[in-house]
């Protein structure tokens, strides 16, 4: 069983706003993220929230996905993978891998949410490739559990694919390089 966990816990700080909420193509950035994890062959999504929390589960209240509340989201994205893998283990003992996936990257799509998964096998990482490095989203096999469980402050999974280097598949996802932080980033998406 392959779970996917959207990180949706961040304050937006260099935004200044949530950027979970913009919306893009009729939908906001965590309803699309939400809806292409729901129409991939991912058998179980979670998303772990921590600021604002209450709006942006307004928005996805009706969507079949396990909500987790990351209490410690200030701490940096490392708390909000720990808390969606122990989450997810609980809701799904029989894990076999999950894919972590961000909200601020507009094109991701279903398509490369499933090559992620076929390409999935024991011991292996699968990340997306752009902009000459790897990063989400990317797909961890259970024995990298304990690695991602390790995490702390405010670095991602990053350092486990560069610590792991013989261990990850790439998949070339160009137009992951594009992703949300500023409201300049956001004005280029919507030109």
């Amino acid at each position: 069983m392959t779970g996917i966990i959207i990180l949706a816990a961040g304050s937006s700080s260099r935004l200044g706003a949530a950027k979970q909420a913009l919306n893009y193509q009729g939908q906001t950035l965590l309803q699309r993220a939400v809806q292409t994890a729901l129409d991939s062959d991912g058998e179980i999504v979670a998303v772990v929230l921590g600021a604002n929390a209450e709006i942006l589960q307004s928005s996805i209240i009706k969507q079949p996905v396990h909500v987790f509340f990351n209490t410690d989201w200030e701490e940096g994205m490392a708390s909000s993978i720990r808390c969606g893998i122990n989450e997810l283990l609980k809701a799904a003992p029989n894990l076999i891998s999950a894919i972590l996936m961000l909200c601020d990257q507009p094109y991701v799509d279903t398509s490369l949410i499933n090559q992620l998964i076929q390409k999935a096998s024991a011991n292996k990482i699968v990340a997306s490739a752009y902009n000459g490095t790897v990063g989400a989203p990317v797909l961890f096999d259970r024995s990298f559990f304990p690695a991602l469980l390790s995490l702390t402050g405010h670095e991602g999974a990053k350092r486990i694919l560069l610590d792991h280097p013989d261990s990850v598949i790439s998949i070339p996802f160009p137009l992951g390089a594009i992703d949300i932080d500023t409201i300049a980033d956001y004005d280029r998406l919507n030109n």
